[in-house]
């Protein structure tokens, strides 16, 4: 298929002392498939909450419907509360246990409740984590302000309403060691860290971070590890870096300094970032090892904060038993791109290997979501993929149970990437309580079928069209294991589309490189069966 390259309008802009172009988005509205969200009260996002005993707790209410708007709960674990007028939970749970709360959001048009089942136990990110990073826009030339300004966007352009809450800052913030603990200090793009955190925390949203077990990170920032017992780096106090503490390159190649250093520094890193309230922790290096893994691991666990540990990257099946011990998340691929080799290779052709290792609380994650504008701080454009690819890419990452980070310019959202991040149904299955990875009932050069279980017996099914001509594609009820009279419903257009009998054929066309996304229930019933129906 030949690619369908448009010349955008462009304008020089400066942002945060960033010059950029700007570019028109592309016109993708007459491919919305996602219905305006309407005024009455829906509360989406995550039907079930991990907190560990006695930690700081937040969960924003993600609730869409025209404001003002108020919030009840009915319930909550003793130590927490809800403030009413912002829908934000906060406190301390101190007693482990499984609590049903009933959640309840009115405003003028109506009301609406919904269960969510808060576990406090040992186990935090009990769904896959949503939210932002910085990384796939603002490479290493992030800052504080690029950072709270995507902050507001989930904010103002109803993405937090969906459960998009992590903020995460990746690599480029990193300074030189001090403070009270010896620990990584911000560069000066960051004057206030924890005034970061207290912003984020006040409007319900998390703060993310990032370092790795190296003397230095990918970006040449100082890691988690030193030669020099003093936390002391050569390299610094040579003078070979630049004025945000970046190592200059031209005077030292970075492969020279991606090693392990002698001394560890993780217990006064962790502390440090648990002071500042920093909720995620992207922790950055290849080949991960045991040992530097359950070194970060346990000094996280010793600050008493929930801090999700996300590994990254490349994991290795071989490691699988240790990521799953000490991590809430880790990398399974090579960094993605906004192309459709690479979001294909990453989604079909790595992540199947995963699908035993994937629970609540344990995510193995397929990398970043690459639409909108990005860029890597070099080049910001509007993503390669094509409309469909897009669809795939949400769709794969969705039924896969992949945390869900946005990479893109959240201040340059057009209309079809909100509807592509803002798809209440789409993100259902994503957050489904079972937490179980959708695999492929079938699949060859030509496409894929995938399916996945969900928690009240309807079943996920999404078809990939891997060639560049429409293709139809199908299945028959009774194949995939469901017995009766199923409906199945379109769940980008959110609507029901047929209802078939178990050994009914139902097909669709599947355009190039796209999907179809459906939900059929009521799929696996506990009803007693009488008569024939093999």
């Amino acid at each position: 298929m030949k690619k369908l390259f448009i010349l955008f309008a462009t304008v020089s802009l400066t942002l945060a002392g960033l010059t950029v172009w700007a570019q028109d988005p592309p016109d993708y509205s007459s491919r919305i498939l996602t219905p305006a969200a309407p005024e009455t009260p829906r509360i989406n996002g995550p039907r079930v909450y991990g907190a560990r005993p006695g930690a700081d707790f937040l969960f924003r209410i993600p609730t869409t419907g025209a404001r003002p708007m108020t919030w009840s709960a009915e319930g909550l674990p003793r130590g927490l509360k809800l403030d009413r007028e912002t829908g934000i939970i906060t406190g301390k749970a101190r007693k482990a246990g499984t609590y049903s709360v009933t959640l309840r959001a009115r405003n003028a048009r109506g009301e609406t409740e919904r269960e969510l089942r808060i576990v406090i136990g040992d186990r935090i990110a009990l769904t896959p984590p949503m939210g932002w990073n910085s990384w796939n826009c603002w490479g290493n030339t992030v800052t504080e302000e690029l950072v709270r300004s995507s902050a507001d966007a989930l904010l103002e352009k109803g993405l937090a309403d969906y459960g998009w809450c992590y903020v995460n800052i990746d690599d480029g913030w990193q300074g030189i060691r001090g403070g009270r603990y010896n620990a990584i200090q911000p560069n000066r793009k960051f004057p206030d860290m924890k005034g970061l955190a207290d912003y984020l925390h006040a409007r319900g949203l998390k703060l993310g971070i990032y370092s790795g077990p190296w003397v230095s990170t990918y970006a040449s920032h100082i890691g988690s590890s030193c030669d020099d017992p003093d936390g002391k780096y050569w390299w610094i106090e040579q003078g070979m870096v630049d004025s945000v503490c970046k190592l200059d390159r031209t005077r030292l190649g970075k492969e020279e300094i991606r090693y392990f250093g002698k001394y560890s520094f993780a217990r006064q890193d962790a502390r440090q970032w648990a002071d500042w309230g920093v909720d995620y922790l992207k922790y950055d290096w290849n080949l991960n090892d045991t040992w530097w893994m359950k070194d970060m691991h346990d000094a996280l666990a010793a600050t008493g904060r929930d801090i999700v540990y996300s590994i990254s990257n490349k994991a290795r099946v071989s490691l699988g038993p240790a990521l799953s011990r000490y991590a809430e998340c880790w990398r399974t691929s090579t960094d993605i791109r906004d192309t459709w080799e690479s979001i294909s290779s990453i989604g079909f052709g790595v992540q199947d290997r995963w699908a035993g290792y994937k629970e609540p609380g344990r995510w193995p994650d397929a990398d970043m979501l690459v639409v909108g504008r990005v860029g890597w701080g070099r080049k910001i454009h509007w993503t390669q993929l094509t409309p469909d690819e897009q669809f795939t890419h949400i769709t794969l990452w969705s039924i896969l149970a992949s945390p869900l980070l946005i990479g893109c310019d959240m201040g340059a959202l057009d209309d079809f990437t909100l509807s592509l991040l803002c798809n209440s149904e789409v993100i259902d299955v994503n957050q489904d309580p079972l937490g179980l990875q959708g695999v492929p009932q079938q699949k060859d050069g030509e496409g894929a079928i995938y399916v996945k279980p969900l928690e009240d017996g309807s079943l996920a099914v999404a078809l990939f069209n891997f060639t560049d001509a429409p293709k139809k594609m199908g299945f028959i009820c009774h194949k995939l294991g469901l017995i009766g009279e199923q409906t199945i419903r379109d769940l980008w257009r959110q609507q029901d589309i047929a209802k078939v009998g178990q050994k009914d054929l139902w097909e669709s066309e599947v355009a190039p490189h796209g999907t179809v996304f459906l939900r059929i229930s009521p799929g696996h019933t506990g009803e007693r069966l009488t008569g024939s129906f093999r």
